[in-house]
């Protein structure tokens, strides 16, 4: 890992009294993330990953150095079980913070995919552990391609904020960006105000009100429909062409991207 990134994370930790533990390589940010030790508002950041994982159990693919691949810990035993969501919606919202921050116009793919255009720039894992009717602890880990160019052939939309932007990006200050970004949106779900991450999640819908293809995950078929909204639960509404409403959850509808 290089050292001049390494310290400046560790002075911003410094400054906002956090953990933010560096590796050059580990199995997977979130498994490291889940030692009792690590505290609500510590970071744990791997230039490689092993097994590194998004959603639908697939594996993120990132070069060493180029990327961000990090695990945040949050305890947010204020939130309710049946109020998840709403921290997908808060994560998701604090990355499109930051990197519209640069300039750049971005979407929310549903649940949590970020896209810049009909590209991928990032992806989110939220894994949460509950007791009783709240929120313990969630791990958020993140992918984010910042300044990798050359993707794997097998991927198939990915693309990199340096693309976007047609120079690099300095990591750190990208890191920086989002840990704010993600304060005030967290600081949003303490306050209970669910009406601001609804809106803004909604403005940011990838593909909303529009007609595109849509593949059903249970029998395969395709058929054309428009987004119109998302559920408190997270469940995914669709309007199909051919009459009808339906309400899908994760794994259960899939976007058809050319």
């Amino acid at each position: 890992m290089d050292v001049n990134f390494s310290q400046a994370l560790a002075r911003f930790a410094e400054e906002v009294g956090c953990r933010i533990a560096c590796f050059d390589t580990l199995d997977s940010t979130n498994d490291t993330a889940r030692e009792i030790f690590y505290e609500a508002g510590d970071v744990i950041l791997a230039e490689h990953q092993n097994q590194g994982r998004g959603q639908r159990g697939n594996h993120w693919e990132s070069r060493s150095g180029e990327n961000l691949t990090f695990s945040v810990v949050l305890c947010p035993s204020f939130l309710r079980a049946e109020h998840q969501f709403s921290l997908s919606k808060a994560v998701a919202l604090s990355l499109t913070d930051a990197i519209e921050s640069y300039g750049l116009s971005t979407k929310i793919k549903w649940p949590n995919d970020i896209y810049l255009e009909d590209k991928k720039v990032a992806g989110i894992l939220i894994e949460n552990d509950l007791t009783g009717s709240y929120i313990a602890r969630s791990i958020i880990g993140i992918g984010l391609n910042v300044n990798q160019c050359e993707f794997d052939a097998s991927l198939p939309n990915p693309s990199s904020l340096s693309e976007a932007l047609h120079g690099s990006v300095d990591r750190v200050d990208l890191f920086k960006r989002f840990y704010w970004a993600l304060s005030r949106r967290y600081g949003m779900l303490q306050q209970d105000d669910f009406e601001t991450l609804d809106r803004d999640y909604l403005a940011h819908l990838y593909r909303l009100n529009q007609e595109y293809s849509f593949k059903d995950g249970a029998s395969g078929a395709l058929f054309l429909g428009k987004i119109s909204g998302v559920r408190p639960s997270g469940a995914l509404c669709v309007k199909h062409k051919n009459g009808g409403e339906r309400e899908y959850l994760f794994k259960e509808i899939e976007y058809v991207i050319e």
